[in-house]
């Protein structure tokens, strides 16, 4: 106990004096949002990661969809890195770095606003953003609780207070650089901790080679498909619905704000190449490795993961599963999971609060707000979005109340569903119009919130709300192009412009490789 509780006391004063030494980089507005915009490869990648991966994947999703598909999960681990990192980085990155540059857009309501000439969208999109953000934002805390209580014995209030209120000091503090410091080390936590613990479980049931023997012996649940070995096949016993996790976690980071705004932040020229493959090499550990872990959910017993009402409780498969390790592992773990919660929830925060602030206070609610008037406003919101999902995440946790549960369910699809068309296109064609981006916006709001009502009221209309946010995704990438064709475009000019600036930056940044390039050669030939 003595060993877990310094790793974590360790681990906390390290995240405060990170704070404390970023408070001094965080003067002005571009500063504590995005650094300045000259954050290097290493930091973007890990602050990428480290905001793709939280709690709910190592301890929720891992457990959950290792326990349904078994080891056809790892399919998940390899969209997320190279769907979900590697080709995010690649068609998005160089784009949106420079057309955001020259928008002077720090956040995606702002993108959307100056790449379609309008306010309305603008707005829109950072009310949305502020309605879904919140809830995701409370679903971080989810994966904590059984895994506090397994280390510690720690109640679920203490973790929620333990990890706000953390959160809440080096974000206000330090902003942006402050978040992907911290960010780093974390993620360096996450890929040590996943590796030693797959290494650690494994060994526990006789080697991979012996588990897996045990697993393919597991017969497939009723209703899917009926194989021998189906939790150790090449597509699981429910290929189908792995398909829309597959989708709806790896195609969902190109339409969320807090992953696109890692864009905006990063350096010109070959940093992005760089951050890609280096995020890329980290989701493949940390998502491939969670997801690895959980597809050997079935070795469990089953009465170690049944709650009272009969049914599997899916959040406690990993803690479970890893139950039998040593101490110190077990302290690296929750280091991990804190680490996972702590970065996805600053990146979460830090969002929202500026969004809030740039586009909705600022000049509306507030004329003529100076700079120093608008790091007060978004230091106010960051502590007020840290309390409030902190409230929700304990209400829910405490009371009957379930909607809040099925509205996080749906978060990620609702967010990326509006989004990703109008975003993606938007960097590429011309010709995408305004019209079809609030096509895009409705569309996607109606299917998702739609269905989620049409479940309450016991209608089924699309049983997996994970499917519904793949579809939505889908649906915008199709709607945008189709819609532009038969509504009013933009004005040419100004669009023209827009694009134009993006050529000249990405010139600019060729022209800085090379002479990098050529520096490079001349440095190393006398040696």
């Amino acid at each position: 106990m003595f060993l877990k509780i310094l790793i974590v006391v360790v681990f906390f004063a390290v995240t405060i004096a990170i704070g404390i030494y970023c408070r001094r980089h965080a003067s002005d507005v571009g500063d504590f949002v995005l650094g300045g915009r000259q954050v290097g490869p290493w930091l973007s990648a890990f602050a990428y990661g480290t905001s793709y991966f939280s709690a709910v994947v190592f301890i929720g999703y891992a457990g959950q969809f290792g326990w349904k598909y078994g080891l056809a999960a790892f399919w998940i681990g390899l969209g997320n890195a190279f769907i979900g990192s590697l080709l995010a980085w690649y068609i998005l990155g160089p784009r949106t770095r420079a057309i955001s540059q020259h928008m002077k857009a720090m956040t995606m309501p702002q993108f959307f606003g100056s790449r379609y000439n309008s306010d309305p969208l603008r707005i829109a999109s950072a009310i949305i953003i502020f309605v879904f953000l919140i809830p995701y934002t409370a679903s971080v805390y989810s994966g904590l609780s059984r895994l506090f209580d397994m280390a510690f014995g720690l109640p679920y209030t203490w973790c929620i207070v333990l990890m706000a209120v953390l959160t809440c000091i080096y974000v206000v503090l330090g902003g942006y650089m402050a978040t992907v410091l911290n960010d780093f080390i974390q993620g360096c936590i996450m890929l040590v901790g996943i590796v030693a613990v797959i290494a650690a479980v494994l060994n526990g049931h006789g080697g991979i080679l012996a588990a897996m023997v045990q697993l393919s012996q597991v017969a497939a649940d009723p209703g899917t498909v009926q194989m021998n070995g189906a939790y150790v096949s090449m597509l699981g016993p429910d290929p189908i619905n792995l398909l829309g996790v597959f989708v709806l976690t790896s195609l969902g980071t190109w339409g969320l704000p807090q992953m696109v705004t890692k864009f905006y932040a990063i350096k010109k020229g070959p940093a992005i190449r760089q951050g890609a493959i280096i995020s890329t090499v980290f989701a493949l550990i940390v998502a491939g490795g969670s997801y690895f872990l959980g597809g050997f959910a079935r070795l469990l017993p089953v009465e170690a993961i049944t709650g009272a009402n009969g049914k599997i409780v899916y959040d406690s498969i990993i803690p479970t599963l890893i139950s039998g390790i040593p101490d110190i592992l077990i302290g690296i773990v929750v280091v991990l999971v804190f680490s996972a919660s702590m970065s996805t929830l600053s990146s979460l925060v830090l969002t929202s609060s500026t969004t809030i602030t740039l586009d909705c206070v600022k000049d509306r609610l507030v004329k003529n707000m100076p700079e120093k008037r608008q790091l007060t406003w978004i230091r106010g919101f960051i502590i007020v979005f840290v309390i409030l999902s902190a409230v929700i995440a304990y209400v829910q946790y405490t009371s009957s109340i379930t909607f809040i549960a099925q509205l996080m369910s749906i978060s990620w699809g609702a967010l990326a569903g509006a989004f990703i068309g109008p975003f993606v296109w938007g960097l590429y064609l011309k010709k995408v119009t305004p019209a079809s981006v609030w096509a895009s916006f409705i569309f996607a709001l109606a299917l998702v919130c739609g269905n989620m009502v049409l479940g309450w009221c016991g209608i089924t209309f699309i049983a997996s709300p994970i499917n519904c946010g793949a579809i939505a995704m889908v649906a915008s990438l199709i709607i945008v192009p189709l819609v532009s064709l038969f509504t009013p475009k933009m004005d040419g000019a100004y669009v023209d412009g827009l694009f134009e600036a993006y050529h000249n930056l990405h010139s600019v940044d060729e022209d800085l490789d090379e002479v990098e390039g050529h520096v490079a050669e001349e440095v190393v030939e006398p040696v």
